[in-house]
């Protein structure tokens, strides 16, 4: 759907914004907005007074606002940041500003509330702008990318400074025009985003899918009037009658010894493999090379054809692992973080293996071993040595594997339309909110359609997935 222009524009005099409805007036943030509110407003509250608490995790990339978190006035009152009902807040650390974490401060305790200092606080001003016009405008695509621009400091603790956001120059329409720009933008963004929830959905139906299709294969096989045995392993039940049981440590070897290549040259290059290079599906990123003399010491080893899967959490949950293959000279070395098994020759393949291992069965069992807390669980080698299962004979394992090649393949296929299917909704839904606040089309007197379906190309591209 296309929507018209404002009859008569102005230059704005401001580069990256062009020009503006005539009628818009163009003003820092700052004078429709006060930045951080100062808490002399809430000194005189009883001590014992509950307030919302909201932590950075509170604030979604949505506009959501999680308020389970309720403490006394007198613990949050020094170190936080204060908010009332209806301030606009947006995170200001990398990468949550980036990720679009902010939202409109509704359904406060006692309307008030702290959270952590990485959020800039913005008030409206009476008459000059709306909580939810103004969370609109610093949410949209041009304010966060002049926003990253400006962003100081190094690495992960790179910040918006303050004097960005009371400095952000934009066109204003009346307040009443706001008004309708905001009815116009929450009735088009919950459509898109009802299609984006929909896709997602079909995603994570393909993604049990695929599970379901890899576990019955590595478990019960191709052939459904195969005769069948009891396996003697409660989770496996039945196989088939000519598979045998084995622990994995029988037809595979578990983090070979790095002395097989301690005599190559130490100027030898070898594919180096952080965590974040292995994916969840299987994939594998080898941009990385190093010489071998400056990894051998304190990585994990592999040479190709080996698997490796992760062993702490939540990448073990998460599948991360992959076969190793297209290894610089045939040798990587990676994270310790790595479980790495070789197959056995004649016993296992390498495909069959991983499958085995990134197969729902293994990963939940495998979570249910963890040992540790928080982000540091990790699953135990002695599981995965031990991991009992049934083994087709090697020239089945190949067959298998060739059909979970197909299958996988199939449905990776519909995942990834489902993905871009959903990126472009996401643009859409940008690009709308964008045209809407800096006056490039005019909603002034727009009524909601009859029919609330979204008449887009890209719409009709994600349904058809």
């Amino acid at each position: 759907m296309t929507y018209p222009a404002y009859p008569e524009y102005k230059d704005s005099g401001v580069e990256w914004l062009g020009e503006v409805p005539a009628h818009w007036e163009v003003k820092r943030l700052r004078y429709v907005a006060e930045l951080n509110p100062a808490k002399t407003e809430v000194r005189a509250l009883p001590t014992e007074s509950l307030v919302s608490f909201i932590p950075m995790e509170a604030v979604g990339d949505d506009g959501s606002l999680s308020l389970e978190q309720i403490r006394p006035i007198s613990e949050v009152l020094a170190g936080y940041t204060y908010v009332s009902e209806g301030d606009v807040t947006i995170a200001k650390i990398t990468p949550c500003f980036e990720n679009g974490k902010g939202a409109v401060m509704r359904g406060l305790e006692n309307r008030v509330g702290f959270g952590t200092t990485e959020l800039t606080v913005m008030r409206p001003k009476t008459s000059l702008t709306t909580s939810d016009y103004l969370y609109r405008v610093v949410t949209s695509e041009p304010f966060r990318a002049l926003g990253v621009s400006s962003m100081y400091g190094a690495g992960g603790q790179k910040r918006v400074p303050d004097d960005f956001v009371r400095n952000f120059t934009i066109a204003w329409p009346p307040y009443k025009e706001q008004a309708e720009i905001q009815a116009f933008l929450d009735h088009e963004t919950a459509r898109i985003d009802a299609l984006v929830e929909e896709q997602q959905r079909l995603i994570e139906l393909l993604k049990e899918k695929r599970q379901a299709v890899i576990s019955h294969a590595v478990t019960k096989g191709l052939d459904p009037d195969v005769p069948m045995k009891d396996s003697g392993v409660e989770w496996l039940g039945e196989v088939p009658a000519h598979w045998y049981i084995n622990r994995l440590r029988y037809v595979a070897e578990l983090n070979p010894s790095k002395s097989e290549v301690r005599l190559l040259p130490t100027d030898s290059s070898v594919s180096f493999i952080p965590m974040e290079a292995v994916g969840e599906g299987g994939t594998l990123s080898l941009k990385q090379t190093r010489p071998i003399g400056e990894v051998l010491a304190g990585y994990t080893y592999f040479r190709e054809g080996d698997v490796t899967i992760a062993k702490i959490t939540p990448c073990f949950e998460n599948g991360k692992g992959a076969v190793m293959s297209g290894l610089e000279n045939a040798v990587g070395f990676g994270t310790t973080e790595l479980t790495v098994i070789r197959p056995k020759s004649g016993l296992a393949t390498s495909g069959y293996l991983y499958r085995v291992v990134s197969s729902e069965p293994f990963r939940a069992l495998g979570e249910s071993s963890m040992y540790g807390a928080g982000g540091q669980k990790r699953v135990p080698e002695d599981f995965v040595r031990n991991f009992n299962i049934a083994w087709p004979p090697f020239k089945e394992q190949a067959e298998i594997q060739a059909f979970l090649d197909h299958e996988t393949a199939r449905i990776d296929a519909l995942l990834e339309a489902g993905q871009s299917g959903i990126k472009l909704l996401q643009e859409r839904r940008s690009a709308l909110i964008s045209a809407a606040v800096t006056g490039k089309i005019d909603v002034r007197g727009w009524r909601p359609p009859a029919d609330s379906a979204v008449a887009t190309g890209e719409a009709t591209q994600v349904e058809a997935v």
